[in-house]
């Protein structure tokens, strides 16, 4: 058996915070069949280990869906009902990996989703920004990662035709989301 090394500049093995202030959670989703919609989550929190060999690191997360925020007030209560997210029952979404892959210069990145209380496995695909010291002393980390869901898997399926448009609706059951995280060295 063979195995490919990975050789990533710069790489610090230890275990990470992510920093809420320099990293985002958003997503994006069709609206109407014309447009589509971005938001992001406020508060979230996650910790990640790079391990010696970076084919064995590892993620937890969990976002917290009432800081759901797509800039309208309105729309972002409606998210939170039970049409979409009910966070009065599921108040967060979690996410735990389950692997790591080399994927040409990037990673794919293997673990379970979990959303309204249905976990699923997803695939995001990984870019390793860089490690880097701050200016406080310590080590930095940065990662950008996306993935795209089928909602209605894990249960949000509210939707609603658009009149006139035969099999259109209002929001896409495909949704993308997008991670930028920056994360700091634990000592």
């Amino acid at each position: 058996m063979s195995t490919t090394a990975v050789n990533i500049p710069g790489y610090v093995a230890g275990t990470w915070a992510v920093d809420p202030v320099h990293s985002e959670v958003s997503f994006v989703v069709r609206h109407m069949m014309v447009s589509k919609v971005r938001g992001r989550f406020d508060k979230f929190e996650g910790t990640f280990v790079t391990a010696e060999d970076p084919l064995k690191s590892s993620v937890t997360a969990s976002v917290d869906l009432s800081s759901v925020n797509t800039g309208q007030e309105q729309r972002d209560a409606h998210i939170r009902s039970a049409d979409f997210f009910h966070v009065d029952e599921h108040p967060t979404m979690q996410f735990a990996s389950t692997g790591l892959r080399a994927d040409g210069d990037n990673f794919l990145l293997d673990g379970d989703l979990t959303l309204r209380g249905v976990t699923k496995p997803v695939t995001f695909k990984l870019e390793v920004s860089g490690f880097g010291p701050d200016a406080y002393g310590g080590t930095r980390a940065g990662f950008s990662a996306t993935t795209e869901i089928n909602r209605m898997e894990f249960g949000v399926a509210f939707n609603g035709p658009i009149p006139g448009v035969p099999g259109g609706v209002a929001v896409s059951e495909k949704v993308t989301i997008n991670l930028e995280v920056e994360g700091v060295l634990q000592s």
